[in-house]
This record gives C-alpha cells, structure tokens and sequence, in this order.
C-alpha cells in the first residue's frame, strides 16, 4: 500500500513540471467596451424585473 501511495504521488510529477503559469494580459479597450455593455444590459434587466414585480 505504501507503494502504491508514492507511485501515486510520482505520477503526476513530469505533468506538473512542465506547466507553465499563464501570464495574464492587459485589458484591452475593446474588453472594457463590452464589459460595460453587458453591466448596461445587466442594470436594464435588472430594473425590468423590478417593474414587473412592482406592477402585481
């Protein structure tokens, strides 16, 4: 069993040395555009509902 627990463990080792963390890229205008699209549109549904619910 214990053998089996360190073949376990070494397995995953050669995978794992090989990763390369991601390096994260900068947020471009265009991003930033469509993210406040979505929180425009997010907002406007989100009073939608809200006139909805109020008219009951």
């Amino acid at each position: 069993m214990k053998r089996l627990c360190a073949l376990a463990a070494l397995i995953p080792a050669p995978a794992l040395a090989a990763f390369e963390r991601p390096i994260p890229q900068p947020q471009t205008h265009v991003a930033e555009f469509w993210f406040f699209v979505g929180s425009v549109a997010l907002i406007a549904a989100l009073v939608a509902v809200q006139v909805l619910v109020s008219r009951r």
